[in-house]
């Protein structure tokens, strides 16, 4: 199976810059696990939206899946109380 491109947002990297060095490599190697499977187990669906979710500890990564292009892009990383906003 062909492995997705990973493209993360400029503010999304920025939100990431913003956490602590532990939790920020945790959700660098959790959003690397995109790659290899975009819907992994415990992903959900944004309603309303063609954007999913993965939790990492008290923070969220929202995503976008294009699958013609084989592209995951990762739009905001925060903590879950500020995410969604």
């Amino acid at each position: 199976m062909e492995e997705y491109k990973i493209a993360i947002k400029p503010s999304a990297l920025k939100e990431l810059d913003g956490t602590q060095k532990k939790i920020a490599q945790q959700i660098v190697k959790r959003i690397w696990g995109l790659s290899s499977n975009p819907r992994p187990i415990g992903c959900q669906k944004l309603s309303g939206q063609e954007r999913y979710r993965i939790r990492q500890g008290g923070y969220r990564v929202v995503y976008a899946i294009t699958d013609s292009t084989r592209t995951v892009e990762i739009v905001k990383i925060g903590h879950r109380r500020e995410v969604y906003l």
